[in-house]
């Protein structure tokens, strides 16, 4: 009967009430913050505009916010960037890396096995002397191995092994690296051992705890950086789109005054004005002209920086855009919903909760470090002087040994470490509340431009209209000799710089409501695939 075995099934049962010990968990536990906020936004409570409407309606803004411009090269735009974008693939890249880094945190949960074998040809030294009570013999005598005086009883497995002998700074064999004392000796050795550190107080659940918190984060950072690119891909077409309306205007301003300098032209020749009315409106035109290829420059800006966001080459989308389309016009009413549903929906502020968590399950992984660690190793295998009995029944050795480690002095370095757990901990709670604010913020900011700028379309469209009566009336009685041509010269020039200011106005007007569907932070939820490992 083996004795060996009620000793081993003790300690198996040892381990077992560790493992049954594990389900405390050392340090604080995470709950979600609680954030004081208004029941709606303070700027929907302005007077409405009389372009749009902007309604705090409990459904909130629309998903696909894009598709309410309705505009489909916009549209496809938006869906070709949410594919191909170089920026939103990186960021994807770094949430399968948070999900490999999971993997291997959770690796340390469970036991450690390898697999060993190795050939050892060794000669054992002349002068070494044994104690005969290490290996059953006359105790506090000493006798050289070879000398053959007294009775020396050697234990199965004396020899070092192959790890052993190529690692002097490990255990030792008390007959040498090279084995039997005097002897050339072979020793081949296959086998596997395994060690598993026992997370009884919770402190690698808390690392793996952490790790799960971080996945979470950075898939929040992968819809954050969808949601900026789906706003930088829109504002950069509607001012792309207002320019060209600029270009348009500035053509068509141009063609005027021109019309208006062959008028001059020929009154000249008859006698009627000065050549001081044809070098005004010479001037006039050239001003004008000179407009026109620094909105070009600005256009190709825009359709390079497009093609860019699209990870294409930056001359890509020359072709596509640069026919001239009008500035995408803003739906009839935007319901916003509730300054609570930011903190279900943007992406910036989910984030910032789950990097909360993270640090928050950190302070345990820390303070586990204070209590004592519990480990157990085994190993199994077979030595033999001889190949052809390696794998005899005879030749098995195998070791089980529990641990417990203890730190005792470490010159304050866990309780140093706790500290920078516990305020990076506090960092992450402070920048959670920053970034619920800056949200908040936000949105606030986008509505009152967004109403603001209507109000001052409408007032530009209303200067527009009368400098175009203006430039009218101002022509009729230049050519019928009424008024003297400065008149004509001012009027052209307001005309102009009213024109413009209201195309300027209506681009504005929509990329301010870009910035607001981009400040409420929709649109991740549909256009966004899961990233998956590759």
């Amino acid at each position: 009967m083996n004795t060996n075995l009620p000793r081993l099934s003790l300690l198996l049962a040892s381990t077992a009430t560790l493992a049954a010990m594990t389900g405390c968990m050392i340090g604080p536990n995470y709950s979600a913050p609680v954030v004081k906020i208004n029941p709606a936004f303070t700027e929907t409570q302005a007077p409405p505009t009389t372009q749009a409407s902007i309604v705090a309606a409990v459904t909130g803004p629309p998903v696909e916010w894009w598709t309410t411009f309705r505009d489909m090269e916009l549209e496809s735009l938006i869906h070709r960037a949410a594919k191909q974008n170089l920026s939103l693939k990186q960021a994807a890249s770094r949430v399968r890396q948070a999900r490999a880094q999971r993997g291997v945190t959770g690796a340390d949960l469970l036991p450690n096995f390898n697999l060993d074998g190795g050939y050892q040809r060794g000669h054992g030294s002349n002068n070494v002397e044994i104690p005969l009570g290490a290996f059953g013999g006359s105790s506090g005598s000493k006798s050289p191995a070879s000398s053959g005086k007294g009775k020396l009883t050697l234990p199965n497995r004396i020899t070092p092994t192959v790890n052993e002998a190529a690692n002097p700074g490990g255990p030792q064999s008390p007959l040498g690296l090279g084995g039997l004392p005097g002897a050339s000796t072979d020793l081949y050795q296959v086998g596997f051992d395994s060690t598993w550190e026992i997370d009884v107080f919770g402190g690698q659940r808390r690392a793996v705890e952490a790790a799960i918190d971080d996945i979470q984060a950075a898939r929040e950072d992968h819809r954050d950086v969808l949601v900026s690119l789906l706003a930088e891909v829109a504002r950069n077409y509607v001012e792309l789109r207002g320019l060209q309306k600029q270009q348009a205007i500035a053509q068509e301003n141009l063609n005027a005054q021109q019309q208006t300098l062959d008028l001059t032209k020929s009154k000249f020749d008859a006698g009627f004005v000065t050549n001081l009315d044809v070098t005004r409106q010479a001037t006039q035109v050239a001003t004008t002209a000179a407009v026109i290829p620094a909105l070009d420059d600005q256009i190709r800006v825009h359709i390079h920086t497009l093609g860019v966001l699209l990870a294409e080459d930056p001359n890509a989308l020359l072709d596509e855009l640069t026919k001239v389309q009008p500035i995408p016009a803003v739906p009839p009413e935007i319901p916003i919903g509730l300054p609570s549903d930011l903190l279900r929906r943007r992406p910036d502020v989910r984030r910032a909760e789950r990097q909360l968590a993270a640090a928050t399950a950190r302070i345990g992984q820390a303070q586990a470090d204070l209590l004592p660690k519990f480990s157990l190793t085994a190993a199994l295998g077979f030595d033999s002087s001889r190949p052809k009995a390696l794998f005899d029944w005879s030749s098995r050795y195998w070791a089980l040994s529990p641990g417990v480690s203890w730190p005792i002095f470490d010159a304050g370095r866990i309780q140093f470490n706790i500290k920078v757990t516990n305020e990076q901990q506090a960092q992450a709670a402070d920048n959670y509340q920053l970034v619920v604010l800056n949200a908040l913020k936000d949105v606030e900011d986008s509505l009152a431009s967004y109403r603001n700028e209507q109000l001052r379309h409408e007032a530009l469209q209303q200067a527009a209209d009368a400098a175009k009566q203006s430039v009218q009336l101002a022509r009729q009685q230049y050519e019928q000799g009424i008024t003297d041509f400065i008149t004509v010269l001012d009027a052209e020039r307001d005309e102009f710089g009213a024109q413009d200011s209201l195309a300027q106005s209506q681009s504005a007007i929509s990329t301010d409501l870009i910035a607001l569907y981009k400040a409420l932070g929709g649109g991740w939820e549909v256009m966004l695939p899961e990233p998956r490992n590759e």
